[in-house]
């Protein structure tokens, strides 16, 4: 991967609907070569798919939680069914230290969030945190080579 597909994965980043027109005018490059490269990233699996990220509406009674869970030995592939096939749950995290694992949530209310982690408590120990806000939220970027004090 060059530094000519770095520009156009940052491209379509920032805007997945961006023409190929449009691309290949920021890096001067024709239509087809701009497709071309596309595809290219497509094949080798570095541009995965495409999808729309939707925002659900802001409800009061909406409650988004982080719920952590040590789950016992022999639990894992019932944890994880149950988890499947919990509405609530948005993401799971298979994680280092005290828990295994870090289950985001968004619950209706409180008293449904009580139930939710009353019933991840049957797999192990857990321990939550209520999200308050999201005050940073970015699409994933590209990692870049250089130094430590880039950042």
């Amino acid at each position: 991967m060059d530094q000519l597909d770095q520009s156009i994965i940052e491209l379509l980043l920032h805007n997945g609907r961006i023409s190929l027109k449009e691309i290949a005018q920021a890096v001067n490059l024709t239509s087809p070569a701009v497709s071309a490269r596309i595809r290219h990233l497509e094949e080798n699996g570095i541009i995965a798919g495409y999808t729309v990220l939707l925002r659900a509406p802001q409800e009061a009674s909406q409650v988004e939680s982080l719920i952590s869970v040590s789950v016992k030995p022999g639990s894992h592939q019932e944890f994880m069914e149950f988890l499947h096939d919990t509405p609530q749950v948005e993401q799971c995290y298979h994680v280092t230290g005290a828990f295994s694992h870090m289950v985001k949530v968004r619950c209706r209310d409180i008293p449904q969030l009580e139930h939710l982690i009353s019933r991840l408590q049957h797999f192990g120990s857990t321990n939550s945190q209520i999200i308050l806000s999201t005050p940073v939220e970015r699409p994933m970027q590209p990692i870049k080579e250089g130094s430590i004090h880039d950042l």
